[in-house]
């Protein structure tokens, strides 16, 4: 390998264990601040780790988190922040949960007919934010903000008993799903079932992949979020880019909460999983918007969701998990900021060392050209 392919490889690399390691390391100082034991906590988590069922657990939670974290990281690519990936695959989740109660189609004709709903309802939902901001110059962090509380308000209203919502004791449901609509999972014995959407997940990565760096649409879409003005000089419309880039962003995160709904509770309701989308965003952080990097970041975040109720077991608070969480996200920054600035002073040193030896080979064939003249 190259010196400059392996120094590329180890700035990639470098940001993500800076940023697990400094976390951990916070993590053990907020437990020795509140008294506990800083170690014991993340050896019974890694313990958890090692059993069936929560492997399954957490390879269920993970395909939710790496379908919304790619959502997130089309944006970013884009330099676009997508912040409205909750509000997107929680309607998308409750649109296609209506279809599925409504509708009662063949398995072959049913599943298709689910997954386009949700896609096509997350790329409405994000695409109003991309024509404002393509039309109005509407910052697409405001706009999709604004969406997702819209969402909510939404939702609220189709759950209503005389428009789409079967109320089930004190819980609010679209009713139960057509059998033709469920995806039936991967049976593991007596640790469960993997979702058998988690199937869709590994191929919207290897998608995510093949686009951006396998055709003209991933190369203008990343020469766009690397420079706008230089993108349109070679051609590309800048507008139509942010238009496509939310409407992809969108239409992925109205996949995000399928494996769940269609391979698990068969109903959107209260107890269906929020926040998915905003941990996406994190996600997609730590991975580097890299299809590998997100899918072992989405492992990492569903461990700390699965494992950390054991904690509640030897008097240590589950909530650890989320500290934790939360600190991985600062410490990305900070460690990616770091890793770039050091990164550019690798490249300037590396510069100027070649235009130094440049400039000597330089004078050295022209003294030769002197002797020789003389």
């Amino acid at each position: 390998m190259k010196k400059f392919d392996k120094e590329r490889v180890l700035l990639a690399v470098a940001g993500p264990v800076i940023a697990l390691a400094v976390a951990f390391v916070l993590s053990a100082i907020v437990l020795v601040a509140s008294g506990k034991n800083p170690v014991e906590p993340f050896a019974l988590m890694f313990e958890q780790a090692g059993f069936s069922d929560i492997q399954v657990l957490i390879i269920n939670q993970a395909s939710l988190y790496y379908i919304a974290a790619l959502a997130v990281a089309i944006g970013f690519r884009m330099n676009l922040f997508n912040i409205g990936v909750d509000g997107q695959y929680q309607l998308a989740a409750m649109m296609a949960a209506i279809v599925g109660a409504h509708a009662n189609l063949p398995a072959a004709l049913q599943v298709p007919l689910l997954l386009l709903t949700a896609v096509l309802t997350g790329a409405f939902w994000s695409g109003i934010a991309g024509v404002l901001k393509i039309t109005r110059g509407v910052s697409e962090v405001v706009a999709t903000i604004m969406l997702n509380a819209i969402a909510t308000s939404v939702i609220g209203y189709l759950w209503l008993p005389d428009v789409f919502g079967v109320k089930i004791g004190n819980n609010n449901t679209t009713g139960e799903m057509h059998e033709s609509g469920w995806i039936p999972g991967i049976n593991m014995g007596a640790a469960g079932e993997v979702y058998g959407l988690v199937v869709l997940a590994v191929l919207l990565g290897i998608g995510y992949w093949i686009v951006l760096n396998r055709t003209r649409f991933g190369f203008d879409l990343r020469a766009s979020g690397a420079s706008e003005s230089a993108a349109a000089a070679s051609g590309v419309d800048p507008k139509r880019m942010v238009l496509t880039a939310m409407l992809i962003s969108g239409g992925l995160a109205g996949l995000a909460g399928l494996p769940i709904l269609l391979g698990d509770t068969h109903t959107y309701s209260l107890n269906f999983p929020t926040g998915i989308g905003f941990l996406g965003i994190g996600i997609a952080l730590l991975g580097r918007n890299s299809p590998v990097g997100i899918a072992f970041a989405a492992l990492l975040w569903a461990w700390l969701d699965k494992a950390s109720p054991e904690l509640d077991f030897h008097g240590y608070d589950k909530e650890i998990a989320v500290i934790m969480q939360g600190l991985i996200v600062l410490s990305v920054v900070v460690s990616y900021e770091a890793v770039r600035e050091w990164g550019l002073r690798r490249q300037q040193r590396r510069v100027g060392a070649e235009l130094a030896a440049g400039h000597v080979l330089g004078a050295t064939d022209n003294s030769k050209k002197e002797v020789a003249g003389r």
